[in-house]
């Protein structure tokens, strides 16, 4: 029984909700969004909730039943609220500045790191802070994992690109032996 899928997704009064057979549209003050949930899975619209269930108790259907309840909720949350990632750079002369939609990256290469943001993403630099923001869950943490592939903190100094709450467990590096 699916603990996640049997909760209800409540609605903000300021999103809107559409469902045609296995396709739901949600709309907010930040935009709109549409996912295409299993045949094998119902999604009812009641006053401010959406409930979801699923019609035959198999394997798959238990699984797809709290991760489409899951996809729901960030839906609602995206156009309501947004989502947001921080990565910062660490390191001596590790830059970061944006020339329109291109995010210019320098992190100790020979040469600069040009990445194309994707339209629905917003990415703002401040000082050794990128921010990354977006209505989709999934777009935003990808293009964050994106950026911190191009640099990831090294165990030794813990440069590269980090999130900004992730922790880097530093290594101590080689000593030199005693001579005798």
């Amino acid at each position: 029984m699916s603990r996640v899928g049997n909760s209800p997704v409540l609605i903000p009064k300021e999103v809107s909700i559409n469902i045609k057979e296995n396709k739901i549209n949600v709309s907010g003050p930040k935009g709109s969004l549409d996912f295409i949930f299993d045949s094998n899975i119902s999604v009812q619209n009641s006053d401010d909730k959406i409930n979801v269930s699923r019609k035959f108790d198999s394997a798959q259907n238990r699984a797809l039943h709290g991760t489409t309840r899951q996809m729901i909720f960030n839906l609602v949350k995206g156009v309501n609220q947004g989502f947001s990632k921080k990565l910062e750079l660490i390191g001596v002369g590790y830059q970061a500045t944006m020339e329109g939609k291109r995010l210019k990256l320098q992190l100790g290469f020979s040469h600069d790191i040009y990445f194309d943001t994707p339209d629905e993403i917003i990415i703002s630099v401040e000082k050794n802070i990128l921010k990354v923001e977006g209505i989709n869950k999934q777009l935003v943490g990808a293009v964050a994992a994106k950026i911190r592939s191009f640099r990831k903190p090294e165990p030794y100094k813990g440069k590269g690109v980090r999130y900004v709450d992730e922790y880097v467990r530093i290594k101590q590096g080689k000593t030199v032996g005693g001579a005798q």
